[in-house]
């Protein structure tokens, strides 16, 4: 059962969010916040696996809580949820870490695969803004110093990670276990000094690896 943290200023969006969620029997909504600084307060005292997170908030906005949840647990999954078709709040996102960014015009069973794809080492951007955002994110974002070469199984995990593909659908794609996906995703963000799998991602598609 993921445990899920809901960071919207707006109750009656939270409670229509949980509705949906709490529709998946994977998932259940064991906290709400009405700002950034509210989620961290509550990220300190308790287990959360996936924080569900509006950007316009009063205290503290979606993109600086991503941040700082980020720098201090970074295994926790956050997804930006915002109606603003924006790609600067995507950008800002996805730069400080985020693991996905959808509209709240989103249908429900987008949220709830979203949660999903998150949790399995997905990237998930919504349709209407993926194709500004990643031109943009890839054009401002300087090349990492490679340390030393990538294998020819490290390069075609690379690149399916920059297709967006889960840990599961690696391992399925190149008959690996999930552990072993999992063991050279650890050495190629080493060897790339790249800090997690959303930078992988545009890193493969920076760079065109095939």
């Amino acid at each position: 059962m993921w445990r899920v943290l809901l960071v919207e200023d707006q109750a009656i969006v939270r409670q229509g969010l949980k509705v949906i969620l709490e529709q998946d029997e994977n998932i259940t909504v064991t906290h709400e916040a009405e700002n950034g600084q509210e989620a961290l307060d509550i990220l300190e005292k308790y287990m959360i696996d996936f924080v569900m997170m509006d950007v316009r908030m009063p205290v503290m906005n979606g993109i600086e809580a991503t941040r700082k949840i980020k720098k201090q647990w970074p295994d926790i999954k956050v997804l930006i949820l915002t109606t603003f078709n924006d790609d600067e709040y995507a950008l800002e996102a996805l730069k400080e870490g985020a693991n996905g960014f959808l509209l709240k015009t989103s249908e429900s069973d987008k949220l709830i695969d979203a949660v999903h794809s998150c949790m399995k080492g997905g990237l998930t951007i919504h349709d209407e803004v993926a194709a500004k955002v990643m031109p943009r994110l890839l054009q401002q974002t300087k090349s990492p110093v490679i340390n030393c070469q990538l294998s020819p199984r490290e390069l075609a995990i690379t690149k399916l990670v920059g297709e967006g593909m889960t840990n599961k659908e690696i391992a399925e794609k190149l008959y690996l276990s999930i552990g072993t996906v999992k063991n050279h995703l650890t050495q190629i963000l080493q060897k790339t000094a790249l800090r997690d799998r959303t930078q992988l991602a545009i890193y493969a598609v920076k760079h065109d690896i095939e």
